[in-house]
């Protein structure tokens, strides 16, 4: 499988985001494994940054991630992930076939419910105190990561026979799950996968953080 890109931007891609979000790191490895060149602006959400009027301006969500491609701007992660593989990726990335591309579409709505409420939501808790429920997270993570090692049993990506969006969109916060307090111990086939997206050419780790007591 080749990472060249189809094309090239006129000019780094820039990247705001947070070393930490694992939407954020979406972005950043898709960039990567596209061999994109990009800069990354370092967004400091711990000190609300990302709610600054100049921030705002670029989106109005308050969130990271955001590109800037020329002069297209662009926020929210899957949404991103789309745009650059239409515009710089290999078709296989988004398929063209339209039950494979519904398909991923189905993991790009999974990415931003069950990952960001189960194993998401589970890590901002441990990682950085935030006021959610730990315990349903935990619960939704349960249940997402057996959904995920039930899927994946037989597979070795999440639509089709190669990396596509979806296992970019889904792998971050399922990797780093542990750091939430869930362990992947008992799901053989989701570590299996995790293992093939880190082994791809290019990848590009999201930092660790300790892990849960």
């Amino acid at each position: 499988m080749s990472t060249s890109p189809a094309r090239q931007p006129a000019q780094p891609i820039r990247l705001y985001g947070f070393p930490l979000s694992g939407h954020s790191h979406r972005v950043e490895l898709f960039l990567t494994l596209l061999d994109l060149p990009y800069e990354f602006i370092y967004v400091d959400l711990p000190k609300k940054a990302q709610k600054d009027a100049a921030f705002l301006a670029k989106n109005p969500r308050g969130q990271v991630p955001v590109i800037e491609d020329g002069d297209i701007t662009l926020y929210d992660s899957t949404a991103i992930l789309v745009y650059l593989a239409r515009q710089y990726g290999e078709a296989g990335w988004l398929p063209s076939d339209p039950a494979d591309a519904a398909r991923v579409q189905q993991f790009l709505s999974l990415a931003s419910g069950e990952v960001l409420e189960g194993p998401g939501k589970a890590r901002l808790v441990k990682v950085f105190g935030a006021p959610h429920d730990y315990a349903l997270a935990t619960q939704k993570a349960a249940a997402l990561l057996q959904l995920l090692d039930d899927h994946l049993a037989g597979r070795s990506f999440l639509v089709g026979t190669r990396p596509t969006i979806a296992d970019i969109a889904c792998y971050s916060y399922v990797a780093h799950a542990p750091e939430g307090g869930v362990s992947l111990d008992a799901y053989t086939h989701v570590r299996g996968w995790i293992a093939r997206i880190e082994s791809l050419p290019k990848f590009v780790p999201m930092p660790a953080t300790p892990l849960a007591a």
